[in-house]
């Protein structure tokens, strides 16, 4: 077996475990405040899986995650809003602006099941619907990456026109309770906190399935070479449309646990910078890992938040610029990093362990120092080559 593939194995084998461990030891040793900044990072994390199997896998640029964010987002707001208000109540935002009577489109929210339902099927189905749409026409590359861009500004400028219905810029706030959890009391913050730590491990589990299964080898044979997949039989633009799918959904959830983690959903969360700042995020951890994806995310948004109380008006210079310089000299992101320094570590194994299988061939055998240092050569090369 090739040092590559050992050193992918490895890593694969020990990086969940360790994960999982240190989402575990999180609530024990960081301060409330902490916590909820975790849990938050927690939630752009999901995102960047999304991101990471789109991407990474797929080929395919999202620069829009923020609009399938913000729906799921707002799906829960409208919920938890509603459950405070009661049954005869308005939001305070509604009142504020005069609005006398719920408006429809809020009426089905108040049910806790449709509004669950809301944060899965309302992303996939605008991501299921516009995916056919574009892939039919073969849209591709950068031309998807604007087209998506242009769908989270063109989101933006719809919430903002509807004050009285989404609360303008100043968006959904003021939750007080998420399905029974008291969002003042730290237990309930505790709560919130595993299960957006519980989301993001079965989210990660589900799309490192499905990259690893046939699916997965499909859809990167559709990266690397639509036009032939399509000649063997298979439909490109329904493979891309799932996957963007996919990726839709797992911003939703993520979308819907941000509200409670964080107490706010508005537009200027959704706008194009903070989906470029989700696809920064990713690179820097590197697209072609789901785990790069994650560890990247959440560096991201620490950096930003370090950053940010003494450099705003730097930060984003400072990201814009990360952004290229990953792009160009570790395309891999950091997962590539830690990848090529196990690789590199491991053909540096193999070629001792040949040097002296040659050696004990030379005291010996000829025959077996031959053996070894053949062994040796063919492992060095395997281990570049991985």
């Amino acid at each position: 077996m090739s040092g590559g593939v050992q050193a992918r194995q490895g890593l694969s084998r020990f990086a969940l475990p360790l994960c999982v461990v240190l989402l575990a030891v999180a609530p024990l040793v960081l301060s409330p405040f902490r916590l909820g900044l975790l849990a938050k990072y927690l939630c752009f994390a999901i995102v960047a899986v999304g991101i990471a199997v789109a991407w990474g896998r797929g080929g395919m640029l999202v620069l829009g995650q923020g609009v399938f964010f913000g729906l799921g987002g707002y799906a829960m707001g409208m919920h938890l809003l509603l459950a405070e208000a009661g049954a005869a109540g308005l939001p305070d935002f509604m009142v504020w602006s005069g609005v006398e009577e719920l408006p429809a489109l809020w009426a089905p929210f108040a049910n806790p099941v449709f509004a669950l339902a809301a944060v899965v099927v309302l992303p996939g189905a605008v991501a299921f619907c516009l995916g056919l749409l574009v892939f039919r026409q073969r849209v591709r590359g950068a031309y998807f990456a604007i087209l998506s861009q242009a769908l989270a500004a063109a989101f933006v400028i719809l919430l903002v026109g509807r004050q009285g219905v989404t609360g303008g810029t100043n968006g959904l706030t003021n939750f007080g309770s998420f399905f029974g959890l008291d969002l003042a009391d730290p237990a309930g913050q505790r709560a919130v906190y595993w299960i957006t730590a519980a989301a993001l491990v079965v989210v990660f589990l589900v799309a490192r399935w499905v990259v690893r299964g046939p699916f997965g080898r499909l859809l990167v044979a559709v990266r690397d070479g639509e036009d032939r997949v399509r000649f063997l039989g298979y439909d490109p633009a329904l493979v891309k449309t799932l996957v963007f799918t996919g990726s839709a959904v797992a911003a939703g959830i993520a979308g819907a646990l941000f509200v409670p983690v964080v107490g706010i959903i508005s537009p200027a969360l959704l706008g194009v910078a903070p989906s470029l700042e989700l696809l920064v995020g990713v690179a820097v951890g590197g697209r072609f890992s789901l785990a790069g994806a994650v560890v990247g995310a959440i560096a991201v948004n620490y950096a930003k938040t370090v950053f940010s109380e003494d450099f705003a008006e730097g930060w984003l210079y400072l990201q814009g610029g990360l952004f290229v310089l990953v792009l160009v000299f570790a395309p891999r992101g950091l997962a590539g990093l830690v990848e090529r320094g196990r690789e590199w570590w491991a053909a540096r194994a193999g070629g001792r362990a040949g040097d002296a299988g040659g050696s004990g061939g030379t005291s010996g055998s000829g025959d077996a120092g031959g053996s070894g240092g053949v062994t040796g050569a063919v492992r060095r090369n395997e281990g570049v080559a991985g």
